[in-house]
């Protein structure tokens, strides 16, 4: 995959519907055993609850899609949340909705919208970014040329860090796989081609939606 969507971190929120408590708690994962990682965690923590419902989606094309109801009437829990993973098109995440039941029956309506709330407050808790294939290149100019290639970063969809001031200014230059070829000769072209680059390799690397402008290192 050139890119995918994801969870950007760990996020955990909680709502009360009914009295029952539910906690939904969302990770990054990119493979199965880490996601069944994370289960055993909320597991181990949190014992005393009714039920640990949850689902994962895992790899390119969404290879591995798993889902449990923890006991929950069939169909109820562990499908709406894979649904709602599905629809906002995120992979290589894991969702549990933890549930604390408060002594009052939902009926198989009412669970439906809570797990599928408890998904959603743990993906906006999560926040969701996009993955790109990202090259890194090693990159050197002339402090003569420096000026005009931090205005032309400034002004491309790229990162770059490591910033340091030796014989010369060097620093890791990270743009996305299709763009590498174009933003290398704009800056080529900014430092009178005096710019040395040496390719480190690719990396999935998150960037906005726009991806408009350097992002200069802290």
């Amino acid at each position: 995959m050139d890119s995918y969507l994801t969870v950007a971190g760990y996020g955990r929120d909680e709502i009360v519907i009914q009295k029952s408590r539910f906690i939904g708690e969302a990770w990054p994962c990119a493979t199965e055993e880490e996601a069944l990682a994370h289960l055993r965690q909320v597991r181990e923590a949190s014992r005393d609850a009714r039920h640990h419902c949850w689902a994962y989606v895992i790899g390119e094309n969404e290879g591995i899609l798993r889902y449990s109801d923890d006991g929950e009437p069939s169909g109820t829990a562990g499908m709406p949340i894979l649904s709602l993973i599905r629809s906002e098109h995120a992979v290589n995440c894991c969702v549990v909705v933890t549930r604390y039941f408060g002594g009052i029956l939902l009926g198989t309506g009412g669970l439906v919208r809570a797990y599928t709330q408890g998904c959603r407050i743990a993906l906006q808790a999560a926040g969701l970014v996009r993955m790109e294939l990202t090259c890194r290149d090693l990159c050197e100019v002339p402090y003569s040329a420096w000026d005009p290639v931090r205005f032309a970063l400034e002004h491309l969809p790229v990162r770059y860090e490591d910033l340091s001031f030796g014989t010369g200014v060097s620093f890791t230059l990270l743009t996305r796989r299709g763009d590498r070829e174009s933003v290398l000769d704009r800056l080529q072209q900014s430092s009178g081609r005096t710019l040395e680059s040496l390719a480190e390799g690719e990396t999935y690397s998150p960037w906005p939606v726009s991806g408009e402008g350097a992002e200069p290192p802290a």
